[in-house]
């Protein structure tokens, strides 16, 4: 099937016996054209099915008014409400974004920053994946002007504009509350270390377990990925444990839920006899039985601060570069998954 051929505005102007100036103006809507014939314009072109071609006017403008966006895997609330926010805030100012996503590939990363910089975006807003290392696939930009801000998973090496939670002050918050909890013998069950989000949470780990003078064992630390296999591997190498932990720390809710119904299932206690403690808040941890105690990760909040902070350094509002880091608040959600002391009824 032949593809139609694309109406101009030079078939509307011959079509009305019109210069394609006066065209081109009626199109705008411009009151330098009267009205009749600007409504006669406006018809033609409807029944014509003409199609403003933005794209090249803006090229020639030298902006797409397109904000690309590398995400490091799509199913996962966190990631869904940090797109949420930076749609909300591009929409709202008249930008069109394009997502990729890396699944988890420096690879697949690296292509698709060479992608999004060949389609001119105006910006790029870019969370890394596990493996990623260095940035280099991103000087493109850095070259060309084009800004760029990094969420979440970042290289927080001064150099580059960053927001993200304090993992860190988070992490440890996760830890003391179980250790206030009466927890002593309390694992962690995380990802990537090589990533900062984990690397941070793991440090927050340990802080808490030496201020409150309980020996670090690497044994009780379980790298997984964000799977549901890794749920149930660590579930597994918990039950195997000798003496059982009384507490866990996950970086991650879906992996908490998963071995948490592994362990209900093998008559393990939640919270009396292991207390759980999540991160992200994702719409899973309010459903479980008990309900998880977990860090709420504002991703809606992420998405509009690097949205906004990107739209207005590309207004010329703010400059990216004067402010590296901005740190969004998180906090501890307490629950029932890890109260081992009852409040007072």
């Amino acid at each position: 099937m032949n593809k139609a051929k694309e109406v101009t505005i030079y078939d509307i102007a011959e079509k009305l016996h019109l210069s394609i100036a006066t065209v081109s103006r009626g199109l705008k809507n411009s009151e330098t054209v009267n009205k009749r014939t600007r409504k006669r314009i406006m018809d033609l072109a409807e029944k014509m099915g003409y199609r403003s071609n933005h794209f090249a006017r803006n090229l020639r403008q030298q902006q797409t008014n397109t904000i690309g966006v590398i995400v490091h895997e799509l199913n996962s609330n966190f990631m869904t409400s940090v797109l949420t926010g930076i749609e909300k805030v591009t929409a709202e100012a008249g930008y069109d974004i394009i997502i990729a996503h890396s699944s988890e590939s420096f690879t697949k990363e690296a292509a698709n920053a060479k992608n999004l910089f060949h389609k001119r975006v105006d910006g790029l807003i870019a969370s890394l994946s596990f493996d990623t290392e260095g940035l280099d696939h991103f000087s493109p930009f850095v070259k060309k002007g084009i800004p760029v801000i990094f969420f979440d998973r970042v290289e927080n090496n001064g150099n580059n504009s960053v927001v993200i939670i304090d993992n860190y002050k988070c992490g440890y918050q996760a830890t003391r509350h179980l250790i206030e909890q009466g927890c002593s013998r309390i694992a962690h069950v995380t990802s990537s270390l090589n990533r900062n989000v984990y690397e941070q949470r793991f440090k927050g780990y340990r802080a808490a377990l030496s201020d409150s003078g309980i020996a670090f064992d690497e044994r009780w630390v379980m790298v997984k990925d964000l799977s549901k296999q890794a749920g149930l591997e660590s579930a597994r190498q918990i039950l195997d444990m000798r003496p059982l932990p009384d507490g866990i720390f996950f970086t991650n809710d879906f992996v908490a839920s998963v071995c948490m119904r592994v362990l209900k299932a093998e008559g393990i206690a939640i919270p009396d006899d292991i207390a759980i403690v999540g991160f992200n808040n994702d719409a899973i941890s309010d459903l479980m039985e008990p309900a998880l105690t977990t860090i709420n990760y504002p991703g809606k909040d992420m998405g509009e601060i690097a949205a906004k902070n990107l739209i207005n350094h590309l207004k010329g509002v703010y400059d990216i570069n004067q402010t590296n880091c901005i740190i969004v608040r998180a906090e501890l959600i307490i629950r029932q998954s890890s109260l081992k002391n009852k409040p007072d009824r």
